[in-house]
């Protein structure tokens, strides 16, 4: 059987995921960096940049035995961990955050939730994904949380796509 090892969150200096993520990619490591458009408006133009969907954080596959290679990384700061141990992001959060980039539907950043109406997608390409409802400026989004950084993000999304899950 396969061994697959599991995926942990790495902190990155400010403004480092990019830089960090060609790093380990390039070092063998499997890494993850989901990103979304941003309009930025400069004193002269508009520019469309595509910026981490999690702020100062990216996903890397490898055994533990590897951190310190991992650490040695430019723009690395730590693996996220509890208690000095290293903490796994669990294999459903990372393909649910993959289903999202794949579906090109406009994702960015929100705040975690702890409180809200816990939702299952009913339908479209999220069908089967479960997270929380938000309500901004009469529209409604789907919000998907990472717990382990206690990071969120959030997709405009039908308000009749959702059930809630008791």
């Amino acid at each position: 059987m396969l061994l697959v090892e599991p995926w942990y969150a790495v902190r990155t200096r400010s403004r480092h995921e990019a830089v960090a993520s060609t790093f380990l990619k390039a070092s063998g490591f499997e890494e993850f960096l989901p990103t979304y458009s941003s309009r930025r408006q400069w004193s002269d133009r508009v520019k469309v940049v595509s910026l981490p969907l999690f702020s100062g954080y990216l996903f890397c596959r490898f055994d533990p035995r590897s951190a310190n290679r991992v650490l040695a990384a430019p723009g690395v700061v730590k693996i996220v961990g509890f208690g000095g141990q290293l903490q796994a992001v669990p294999e459903a959060e990372i393909e649910a955050i993959r289903l999202l980039m794949q579906t090109g539907l406009s994702a960015s950043p929100c705040p975690y939730l702890r409180e809200g109406d816990a939702v299952r997608v009913r339908r479209g390409p999220l069908k089967g994904l479960d997270g929380h409802l938000l309500k901004v400026k009469n529209q409604f989004q789907f919000v998907l949380s990472l717990h382990l950084l206690q990071r969120s993000i959030c997709v405009e999304l039908d308000a009749e796509a959702v059930e809630a899950v008791r």
